[in-house]
Parts: C-alpha cells; structure tokens; sequence
C-alpha cells in the first residue's frame, strides 16, 4: 500500500511537537460547533443508560401503572402511592483507535489519524455534554494506551491531543503491526458496566472477529471504517514505488497497466466484503467514513439514522 514517505525524526520526551496544540484547537473549534448544534441531541436519543433508578414515591392518581404501586409506602400511609423512577444517565463511552503503520498510509489530503483525532472530538464532545465518562485506547501490534474514562471536555482534548500525536510521532509507543484482537479483549476485561465502544480503524487485519463478537455481546460498539481513495483502486500514474507500511517490504508497481489497477480493485472489493461480513456476524454496525470527504458527517448522519 503507498505510504507517506517524508522523513520523521523523534522528539525528546515530553515535548510536544510544535504546532500540535493548534491542531487541536482547530478540532475542538469545529467539532464543539457540531456538538452544540444537535449531534448531541441526537447522541442522547440514540445512547441511552444502563437502566433506570428510584426517585421518589408520590400519592397514586387514576392512569398510573398498578405495578409501580409501592406496597409497602401505601400501608403506611393507608392511600395508594407509586413508584417513580429517572433513566440513569450514567454512561461510558470508549473510542478505539488504531495508530498502527497501515493508519499512515493514505493521499497526500488525507490521513486516517487525522480523521481519527476528529471523530475522537465529536464523539468525546456529544458525550461530555451529556455529562457522560470518555476514555480512549490506542493500539497498534498491541495495547499502546488505555486512557481511562472520565467526565469532562478537558480530558476529551487530551485524548484528541494523543491520537493527534500518534500521527506526529507514529513511532512513538507504537508497533510495526496491527493486533486488534488484544485491544478488544482488553476491553472485555476492564469494561465492568455497558459502555458504547467505537472502533476506529482501516481494518486492514485479521483474526479480530471472535473478540469483537465476544465485546458486543455485553456492549454497544460500532466500527467507524476509514476508507481512503487508495484502499479502494490505484491511480494511473505509471510506474510507482510502493512501501507495505507494516512489512517494510517495497516493490515497483506499473499503475498504468489496466490489468494491474483491475486486479488491485477485484482484491479491494474482496478485503472489504470480509471486512464488511465479519463486522455483520459480530453483530456490530459499520459506519464507512470516506477520507476524501467530511468524515464527521456519517456519525452525525448515523446518530440521526439510529434516533
């Protein structure tokens, strides 16, 4: 798969990258606007909590359910009273990011991480205006970060800032791989109470499917499947120099042969429709976000659709 191929040199230990934190305004600047201007609305319509939880007991009126009748404050009181109850709101919500190597790999205007950062923001947004917990997990060829879920804008922006900075400093904490598998199992293991688990990725990997199977059973996760012009067919620009960004296996590919660029889409249809049917019998949703196009559009899209 072509790779951005400009040279990336680390910096010291905590020290941000310059410019990092205007990226970040930017996002939040954009995304705060979508947020406040109905995405999360729709995203309380759409995510709802665990249960419900006992408020108070009134005096029964005629219409009220005969089965929220506390018995035990109506012998007490010797008149019918009932039961009132609030939804509880309590929700956490976790994205998943993938930083590994093949997340790098896109045209020059677009960039999976980048996307990443701002679906991080809108959903992390939607879900701090309704005073919801947000938490992120970074991995590549394993767990990279677990950021764990709390409350607030201010550790929305932090989250944003570090897939922000995986995309700065990809070599930063990161693998040469892709794992996915380990990221979902973990987690199955730390997510004691349903959450909604957003899986940001390419999903250009395998032997994922069972863990994601066993982590929707007890949560709500969606796939959010970035997809760039590239992964989909090439473009005829002749002969091209090509790097597998995981590998690190490099061959010449002639684009401007049409049995070539039509072998390279037969193959890219194929990956996605096993992508597209392992998600379906894991029973997660796919929401397809196109790197040459708004890529927060679909969730807002998808929250309305769910609504």
């Amino acid at each position: 798969m072509p790779s951005r191929g400009e040279s990336r040199t680390a910096l010291p230990a905590g020290l941000l990258p310059p410019g990092l934190m205007g990226r970040v305004r930017g996002i939040e600047i954009r995304t705060r606007k979508l947020a406040a201007s109905g995405v999360a609305g729709n995203y309380r319509s759409v995510f709802r909590g665990s249960g419900i939880e006992f408020a108070e007991a009134r005096e029964y009126v005629p219409g009220d359910d005969v089965r929220r009748i506390d018995w035990n404050v109506t012998a007490r009181m010797g008149t019918p009273w009932v039961k009132e109850f609030v939804e509880e709101r309590d929700l956490t919500v976790v994205s998943v990011v993938d930083r590994s190597p093949s997340m790098l790999a896109a045209t020059p205007e677009g960039g999976r991480l980048r996307a990443a950062a701002e679906l991080v923001a809108l959903l992390g947004f939607s879900a701090a205006y309704n005073n919801d917990r947000t938490g992120l997990l970074l991995f590549s060829d394993g767990v990279d970060a677990f950021v764990r879920p709390r409350r607030g804008t201010r550790h929305v922006l932090r989250q944003v800032r570090d897939v922000l900075l995986a995309d700065i400093e990809p070599g930063s904490g990161g693998g040469r791989g892709t794992a996915m598998a380990p990221a979902l199992d973990h987690l199955s293991r730390v997510l004691r109470r349903r959450s909604v688990v957003f899986v940001i990725s390419d999903f250009l990997t395998e032997g994922y499917a069972a863990s994601l199977q066993t982590l929707a059973r007890r949560h709500d996760v969606i796939a959010l499947t970035l997809v760039d012009p590239l992964d989909l067919e090439l473009p005829d620009v002749g002969l091209l120099d090509v790097l597998d960004a995981e590998s690190g296996r490099r061959l010449v590919v002639d684009t401007g042969s049409r049995a070539v660029r039509e072998a390279y889409r037969e193959a890219a249809a194929e990956r996605a429709t096993e992508r597209d049917l392992a998600l379906s019998r894991a029973g997660v949703e796919r929401v397809p976000i196109h790197l040459d196009a708004d890529v927060v559009a679909p969730v807002a899209s998808f929250f309305r659709r769910r609504a």
